[in-house]
């Protein structure tokens, strides 16, 4: 095998590890009502790596340059508050309250617009609202999903 390929195969073999880890936990957990929807974006995300793998291991993926240095730095920002949403301020703060600030905060590192500008302070405060409102009405309406509570629910 190429190295070519084997820059492919080894992320292709650790995400489908991991989403048969995930689907696995969601079939398995209690109680069933709220592992519904993660029951069925897993399964999804299964075969979706299944797919992605045998792409990999047949040379069908094409082979990229990596992520340069650049990119990593501008990644780095929204995955550090990405892990703070999912490893702390969700079970501390409630899956709402945390998300709401967490996509406020991405949302503003990340737009272009200038951060000087009131006008456009209000135009993210109304795009993350109305962004919540959507989560909301599909997690706790549509699906009826327990999320995580925290100390503002």
């Amino acid at each position: 095998m190429t190295n070519s390929r084997i820059q492919h195969v080894i992320p292709g073999a650790l995400i489908l590890a991991i989403a048969l880890l995930v689907t696995y936990l969601s079939f398995t957990e209690e109680p069933a009502e709220a592992f519904l929807f993660p029951r069925i974006i897993s399964v999804a995300f299964v075969g979706l790596a299944i797919w992605n793998f045998i792409r990999a291991a047949g040379g069908m993926a094409k082979v990229g340059r990596g992520v340069a240095l650049q990119d990593a730095k501008n990644l780095l920002p929204g995955l550090i508050v990405m892990l703070i949403l999912v490893f702390w301020a969700a079970k501390a703060l409630g899956f709402y309250v945390s998300a709401t600030i967490a996509f406020f905060t991405v949302y503003s590192i990340y737009d272009p617009a200038p951060h000087s500008s009131a006008k456009d302070w209000i135009k993210r405060a109304v795009i993350t609202a109305v962004f919540m409102a959507v989560i909301y009405s599909l997690f706790a309406l549509l699906l009826k999903v327990q999320t995580p509570r925290g100390m503002f629910i």
